[in-house]
């Protein structure tokens, strides 16, 4: 791996979700994720890597991909993490406070929910 800080994409899918249908399947999430990252210059001339929790419920952080993306952000590895959407993330909304708005900025690490968003590069409605 080179120097050069990786762009993340994570993508969870719970047994819970599964009855959700298509929608929030891994494979629709990557799509989504490389899509979005396609889009945007300064992200697509990044190190992409995927990580993914299948079968996870985003109640609980102890997921083993979620596990190895925040260790990687520990070690200065990570520039941006790219999500479907928050609860990909995390589904206790404390929780995913402290990192959005705490640990992934002392850590240097961009966090985008791509649903939701409204960031210079999409036409939703929140990102960070």
């Amino acid at each position: 791996m080179s120097d050069q800080k990786l762009i993340i994409g994570y993508y969870r899918l719970s047994m819970e979700d599964d009855s959700e249908g298509e929608s929030n399947s891994i494979i629709n999430q990557r799509k989504l994720v490389k899509d979005y990252i396609s889009n945007i210059p300064e992200l697509v001339a990044m190190p992409f890597q995927e990580f993914y929790d299948d079968g996870y419920s985003g109640s609980s952080m102890e997921r083993p991909a979620i596990k190895q993306v925040l260790e990687l952000a520990r070690e200065n590895k990570v520039q941006c993490i790219v999500v479907k959407d928050f609860s990909r993330f995390a589904r206790n909304y404390i929780e995913m406070g402290t990192y959005l708005e705490q640990i992934f900025p002392f850590l240097g690490v961009r966090f985008i929910s791509i649903s939701g968003c409204k960031c210079r590069y999409c036409r939703h409605t929140r990102c960070h």
